[in-house]
């Protein structure tokens, strides 16, 4: 491991909005490199992956990313993983020399998450609908663990896109969580209403995500997914659960903007799995380099100190 860009601390609110703008931008660059990717769902689970790894939420040792006896990440809407990669490079779990192999034979950087080449990957991912099930077993063997020791329980963190929660499998696990009273699964929701074919809304709409899931008897938290105060908020709501007398399972679901950061691909279903053009990825670039210089000046002019990641 080299030495990370993040200061030995939990990021402000202020700091996650550079952080989610930084991620934003290894996003662009990676998949103009490969020339292939997904970059609609990438960009707008940036302030969620932001928030999750870097404000303290989430326990995890950030020097070895080996080391899993701590909480647990799961990316089951895998085809977002370079929004994963980046936050990795940023936690110098990744170099820039791995940052340009994107989908390349033999890359630790695979178009879906590969436990068996990236550092940090719970399971390899990306067959819509497993993630849930996957993060519910290990949820179920981390509270198992847990009884015995009288320590306790490690979090179980799983995001999910909206459109694979029209496979069944999701919801069986749904169903399992809440009767084994899974209280230390937490459930991401990225909720930007695309998927390949167009809105979730037309291709198959959920209906309302938030009373099924409460159906199933889980804890139900709604917030903006691009308000990584929000977002931080009711993750650590989520966390905390127990101690305010939860028993069961909780979803946030993050209201999002595919693409969000980069004008022209925002609330595009084009843009689910297609690469940026060079053109297009210096338009993409120059927008998120200016959204970050606004949001610099904004915070000198406040006399605020932060952290330039």
């Amino acid at each position: 491991m080299g030495t990370s860009a993040l200061p030995e601390r939990n990021l402000t609110d202020d700091e996650l909005k550079l952080a989610a703008n930084t991620l934003r931008r290894d996003v662009i660059d990676m998949l103009e490199k490969s020339k292939s990717g997904h970059p609609g769902g990438s960009l707008s689970a940036a302030d969620i992956v932001a928030t999750l790894f870097f404000s303290g939420v989430m326990k995890y040792n950030h020097n070895n990313p080996e080391d899993h006896t701590e909480d647990r990440f799961f990316l089951s809407k895998g085809h977002v993983a370079p929004v994963l990669y980046a936050a990795y490079h940023l936690l110098d779990w990744l170099h820039d020399e791995d940052m340009v192999t994107l989908r390349q034979l033999g890359s630790r950087l695979q178009g879906h998450p590969d436990c068996h080449a990236c550092p940090g990957i719970e399971v390899c991912s990306g067959s819509l609908g497993q993630g849930l099930s996957v993060a519910a077993g290990c949820a179920l063997g981390l509270s198992m663990d847990a009884l015995a020791s009288g320590e306790r329980a490690k979090k179980v963190f799983v995001l999910l896109g909206d459109g694979e929660l029209q496979e069944g499998s999701n919801w069986e696990a749904c169903m399992f969580a809440a009767h084994q009273k899974l209280d230390n699964l937490i459930a991401i929701v990225d909720l930007n209403n695309l998927q390949i074919d167009g809105h979730v809304t037309d291709v198959c709409s959920l209906g309302d995500i938030d009373e099924k899931f409460r159906s199933f008897g889980w804890n139900v938290l709604r917030v903006n997914g691009h308000e990584v105060a929000e977002v931080r908020q009711a993750l650590l709501a989520a966390r905390d659960g127990r101690e305010a007398g939860n028993t069961a399972p909780t979803v946030v679901i993050c209201q999002t903007v595919k693409g969000k950061g980069v004008s022209f691909m925002e609330d595009k279903a084009s843009w689910h799995g297609n690469a940026p053009s060079a053109e297009q990825a210096d338009l993409a670039r120059e927008e998120l380099d200016a959204a970050r210089e606004l949001l610099l000046i904004d915070l000198q002019g406040e006399g605020k100190e932060v952290a330039n990641v």
